[in-house]
């Protein structure tokens, strides 16, 4: 019985693949596809990634620093076109939770847009006036 078992298929052992004469072989490439992972949860380690970053929080500033930021603004106004370098950071509120960043730029100041409340610089950034947190440059010596 043994015996039997062992050399059942003996008569298409041999025998070629069948091969159909309607439908094309499939290309290895997408036979192996076939095979991939399957995510289930389609997203998730992007999620995980978007709360798992960190933002900061939006600081409240004082009356004092409120006022000194305007005075410097002021005098910026005052001396723009004489190619003064400036650093200004200011708070980037994130587009997908609370919180944000605060980034710095330098350079030199081309305008104050009064309407807009916005400084815009030489390079073209746009830097809203409410979310100013700080601005430095040597203009400002001892004065601050």
């Amino acid at each position: 019985m043994e015996n039997q078992d062992n050399h059942s298929y003996d008569d298409i052992i041999n025998l070629p693949n069948p091969t159909s004469t309607k439908h094309p072989r499939m290309p290895l490439s997408d036979r192996a596809a076939q095979f991939s992972p399957f995510a289930a949860l389609t997203g998730h380690e992007a999620a995980i990634k978007e709360t798992a970053r960190r933002t900061d929080e939006k600081l409240m500033l004082s009356d004092e620093v409120i006022a000194e930021l305007n005075e410097k603004l002021k005098l910026i106004a005052e001396t723009i076109g004489t190619q003064q370098v400036v650093r200004i950071t200011y708070f980037v509120p994130d587009n997908k939770k609370a919180g944000g960043a605060y980034i710095s730029h330098a350079g030199y100041v081309k305008r104050i847009d009064k309407y807009e409340h916005t400084v815009v610089m030489e390079d073209k950034t746009v830097i809203p006036s409410e979310q100013i947190s700080d601005i430095e440059g040597e203009m400002f010596g001892d004065m601050f």
